[in-house]
Parts: structure tokens; sequence; C-alpha cells
């Protein structure tokens, strides 16, 4: 019996440590980058431009083609030859009979299309496209998983400290209590405290709340399933730690980094082919196609299928387009001013992003100077309540100022929660205007 015991603690263990994992910032957005929807929809999209690539390879390859029919001539076509040829009166004769059917295989082959030889050149742009875009969805889930993430971790904060302000209020609360029923302590001073302290404890049913959403969205961003437990590490905060090297050279910054300009050099390079692909529309076309077919006739079905009379045919097809009535023009036009429009909003989306990043980092030294400034500032508060608490229990100082300087601890208390978001979003955002934030992931 104590074998067997043994044996399911053995066999079960691993799932109860399974079960007990902490989840810190790196897990979570693995598992999102491997599970969040948005990334099985670019890869679907990466895998379009493959088959795109191909579709437009075809265009040059050769094409073969079967056809076959089947005429049922219900009054067979009769022709005159004049009179003098075969005599003095003309001749009414048919050269087909009631049934005609015929077969044929041909295989074409472009030999000069330039512009399908430079559309060909957009294959390797939409490949490029594809990739970025995986990347873009890839740094999206990042972003988002880092941002619920440290929601979890600022709303733990908030409830640790209104639990710690809960304690002191429940403790006073009891202390004049027993002040109340000695005649020593009016009945308003318990109020007052007891006001506080019932405050506290809807603060801290809001603060429950907001946790649970904010998990909820970490789910959501992760792709986990959202009636399961995910366990978040809330021990070691090795990964939300408030320690940051802003670095004041902006000659760091590279615009090429970013995705999206990425995408918009992309677009420019895939505009300008589409202009020299219409350009080149007006050149001559020149085609090869071979034709092998048989061709069968009878005035019953049986002879049309059996006495066939086989043929082949091989040739060239030269197409000059000389005029369409500026059709080509007017399409050449748009792409034209399409593509000088990409080039400029090129330029547009460097300054642009640039703006972006000199502002998150400017942001992210705000907000680290602030998190400093307001960490000293409930350490601050509370050696003063610390004081004032002294004070009161010796008789110095009256209920107001003990209340005063427990405000100031609320006070500094969200302040310093403010700015600890306020910390990590402009951290997220200096990484995303940077174009880092796979870089930032790999480094937890």
């Amino acid at each position: 019996m104590n074998k067997k015991i043994v044996l399911a603690f053995i066999i079960f263990l691993p799932f109860q440590l399974f079960s007990q994992e902490r989840w810190n910032l790196k897990a979570c957005i693995a598992y999102g980058l491997k599970n969040n929807r948005n990334g099985a929809v670019y890869e679907n999209e990466k895998r379009a431009a493959d088959a795109q690539a191909k579709e437009a390879l075809a265009d040059y390859l050769p094409k073969v083609s079967l056809t076959a029919g089947l005429d049922n001539n219900l009054k067979v076509q009769e022709s005159v030859i004049p009179g003098g040829v075969f005599g003095p009166d003309p001749i009414r004769v048919a050269f087909s009979q009631k049934y005609n059917s015929t077969g044929q295989a041909q295989v074409d082959q472009t030999i000069f299309d330039q512009s399908l030889l430079t559309g060909l050149k957009a294959n390797k742009y939409n490949k490029q496209q594809a990739d970025v875009n995986v990347r873009k969805s890839e740094e999206t889930i990042i972003y988002n998983v880092g941002n619920a993430y440290y929601q979890i971790f600022v709303y733990r904060e908030q409830l640790r400290l209104l639990k710690e302000n809960l304690g002191t209020y429940s403790r006073q609360v009891e202390i004049f209590k027993l002040q109340v029923e000695k005649g020593v302590t009016l009945q308003k001073d318990l109020d007052k405290v007891t006001v506080d302290y019932n405050n506290a404890v809807s603060q801290i049913r809001i603060a429950e709340s907001n946790l649970t959403l904010s998990q909820n969205q970490l789910k959501y961003e992760m792709g986990y399933p959202m009636r399961e437990a995910l366990p978040v590490d809330s021990l070691s905060q090795q990964d939300v730690q408030v320690k940051v090297a802003v670095s004041n050279n902006s000659e760091t910054f590279s615009v090429a980094n970013r995705a999206d300009y990425q995408l918009s050099q992309i677009n420019a390079k895939l505009l300008g082919i589409d202009e020299k692909r219409i350009r080149a529309g007006a050149l001559p076309k020149l085609t090869a196609y071979a034709r092998y077919g048989a061709v069968g006739f009878g005035n019953t079905l049986g002879p049309a299928f059996k006495d066939l009379s086989p043929f082949s045919v091989v040739g060239i097809k030269l197409n000059i387009p000389l005029f369409d009535f500026f059709k080509r023009n007017a399409q050449y036009s748009q792409a034209k001013y399409k593509s000088l429009n990409a080039a400029e909003n090129l330029k547009l989306d460097e300054g642009k992003y640039e703006l972006e990043y000199e502002n998150a980092r400017t942001k992210m030294n705000n907000a680290h100077s602030n998190l400093e400034s307001d960490t000293r500032n409930i350490q601050l508060a509370e050696s003063v309540f610390r004081t004032t608490d002294l004070q009161y229990k010796k008789g110095v100082t009256d209920l107001t100022e003990w209340l005063t300087a427990q405000n100031s601890i609320k006070e500094s208390q969200n302040n310093y929660l403010n700015s600890l978001f306020s910390f990590y979003q402009a951290k997220l955002d200096l990484e995303k205007a940077a174009g880092s934030l796979k870089t930032f992931y790999t480094s937890l």
C-alpha cells in the first residue's frame, strides 16, 4: 500500500510543480509569440506572398492547354462555286457534314515581355514585406504583453500598500473602541478613523477588480486560455526592477530599425516597380506557340470520332501595342505620382520617427526621475507618520495631525504608483520608438 502511495506521488509531482510554475515576463512573451492569433494571421500572409511570387513567375513559364469540341450542324452551310469553274452553271456545295469533332493541344511560351520581367522584381519585395509584417506583429505582441504584465505588477503593489494602510487603520480602530468604552475618547474620533478604514476596504475591492481585469487582459494578449489560472511571478521581480540606463546620445537611434519605416521603404520600391511595369507595357511582346490536333467529319456520330485527320502548327506571334486612347499613359501617370508621394512620405517618416524617439527618451528620463522622487517621498511620509504616531500616543499631538500624516502616506503612495506605471509605459514606448522591442525581449 505504501509503495502505491509513493508511486502516485512520483507520478503526480511533475504536474503539481507545473501547476505552481510562476510566469515571468519573458515566459509570458514567449507564450504570446507562439499562441497569439495575430501571429498565425501574418504567417499566413507570408505564405500568401510566396504563392504570389510563384503566380508571377508562372506568367513567364510554358502554358499547356487542351481543347475539344463537337458541332451538330442542324443545317449544313453551303458555299457556291461560280459557273465556269466546273461547268456553265453555279454549283452549291457543302464543305462540312452534319457532325464535326475537333481536339487539340497547344503550348504557349512567352519569349519577351518586358512588363512581366519588370513585375518579377516585385517578388523579392513582397517577401520582404511579409517578413517585416511578421516582425511588426511580434513587436506588437511583445509591447501588449509587457504592458499588461506591468499593469499586474502595479496593481499588486497598490494592493500591498492598501493592505498596509488597512492594517494601520484597523489597529487604530481597535484602540479607539477601547478608549470610547473607557470614556477617554469621543465617538467622533472613532468615526473619523472608521471612515478611513471603510474607504481603504473599498479601495482594496476596486484594486482587486482591476487586478483581475489586468490578468484577463494579459491572458488575451498571450492567447492563453481565459478560464485557466495564470500564476504571474510577483516574487523575484527580476524583470520589473527599476534599473535603466537611458542614453543621452541620440546618434544611437537609427530610423531604419523601425518596422514601420522598413514597410514604407518596401512600399516605395514596389510603387517604383509598378511604374516601370506599366511603362514597359508599351513595348512589343513576342510569343511562340505549338499546336497539335485532329478534326473529324461525318453524317453520323461514329465517323465524326473515328475518321480523324491530324494537323499540327508551330509559330510565333508579335504583338505591338500602338494606341489605346491614352489609357496606358493615364495609368503610368498615376503610378508615377504614387511613387513620388511614397518617396516624400518616406522623408516625412524619418522626421516623425526621430521625433517619436526623442519624445520617448525625454518621457523616459522624466518618468525615471519622478519614480525615484516619489519612492523617496513614501519613505519620508512614513518617517513623518511614525514620529506623529509616537507623539499621538504620548498625547503631544491630536488626531487631526495623525490623520493628516496618514493621508500624506496615501497621497505619496498614489503618486508612486502613477510614477511606477508611467515608468514602465515609458520604458516600452522607448523600446518601440527605437525599434528594439525584440532586443528588449531577448535581454530579459
